[in-house]
């Protein structure tokens, strides 16, 4: 199969490799500067937004998720899932950004000044890009975390968590100790779910919101949802999961099982790209704190991916200015054709 080029002949002074509101903003901030951008994404706009629990709310105020200077009206005090999706969509259309969705990245060849993107659209079909510099704003979400245990194949255990109603009347596990497995159990809980909590640690993460704490503890002691600390599950089968507790070996019935234990960056993308890790702290690539330029000539890096394992450590609130910093820096730099002649 002969691969095909880019809509365009042209090169593009800016390649951002994820359409997330980090990505978003980059290529609005580079847009802005005058620079001409490509965002790429495997999915949709803010796919993994896109794919957060269909009833979320997020955790902070519509105003510290504003990207491009553009106003997220929301009657809210903590907006929605849908409400964010629909401020991005909007956000799009204000700034006409040039979104090439369900395209796949596959390798990236060249160097700084002219890097080839080849991608694959959802149909296997292959695609090309070109641009003079590249984003990496790529995210976490797609990456769980994976127990790596007998059973995490079946198709009755997900790492992601969406709705509580096809659960309902059944014998549910949620493994995890943070926000997202505490919200996950008190919500299969009042839409019916029997639910076991699973965690390794001895109690849940400091880290769970401290209106949510209470309300999953008070669960767990009233009796109404099962609790197991310092725990883990050692084998799953299409009809119980095994635990391994403080006081030995719990077979319990099981219809489902959300493992709800994390998510990480795509390091191997990183690698491929040349981008060293620091494996001594927590795999951070290598960036320039000022310019998020990596150690890769011409590739920056936004968003949760420059804080490698620590991924508690940005979110949209402040990865939302990583554009400002990219787009000075090429500005700085005079990207243009006429600078790589």
């Amino acid at each position: 199969m002969s691969e095909q080029p880019a809509p365009s002949e042209a090169i593009a002074d800016l390649a951002v490799i994820g359409a997330g509101p980090t990505g978003m903003a980059c290529a609005i901030e580079a847009q802005r500067a005058g620079f001409t951008v490509l965002l790429i994404d495997k999915g949709c706009l803010c796919n993994s937004l896109f794919h957060y629990p269909s009833n979320m709310t997020f955790f902070t105020t519509p105003e510290l998720l504003e990207i491009g200077d553009i106003p997220f009206p929301s009657p809210n005090q903590k907006p929605g899932r849908d409400e964010a999706l629909e401020y991005y969509r909007k956000v799009a259309e204000h700034y006409e950004l040039d979104v090439r969705q369900y395209e796949t990245v596959e390798r990236v060849t060249g160097s700084d000044g002219d890097f080839s993107i080849h991608t694959v659209d959802r149909f296997g079909r292959p695609i090309s890009h070109r641009a003079r510099k590249l984003v990496i704003a790529t995210g976490y979400y797609d990456l769980p975390n994976y127990l790596n245990i007998p059973g995490e194949e079946l198709s009755k255990v997900s790492h992601y968590y969406n709705d509580p109603h096809p659960y309902y009347g059944l014998d549910v596990v949620v493994i995890g100790g943070k926000n997202s497995a505490a919200i996950a159990a008190l919500d299969l809980w009042r839409h019916g779910a029997r639910v076991t909590l699973v965690h390794r640690g001895p109690e849940l993460h400091r880290h769970v919101k401290y209106w949510i704490l209470p309300d999953i503890n008070n669960r767990i002691k009233n009796g109404e949802i099962a609790g197991y600390f310092s725990s883990i599950v050692i084998r799953i089968t299409e009809d119980d999961v095994t635990l391994a507790t403080p006081d030995g070996e719990r077979i319990l019935p099981n219809q489902f099982v959300f493992a709800l234990t994390g998510y990480q960056p795509d390091f191997k993308f990183l690698e491929a790209l040349g981008v060293r890790l620091d494996e001594a702290n927590d795999r951070c690539p290598a960036c320039d704190p000022d310019t998020l330029e990596s150690n890769v000539p011409g590739i920056y890096l936004a968003g949760v991916v420059i804080a490698g394992e620590r991924t508690n450590e940005i979110f949209i609130e402040n990865g939302r200015f990583h554009g400002k910093q990219i787009a000075t820096d090429l500005l700085a730099r005079n990207i243009s054709a006429a600078a790589f002649d």
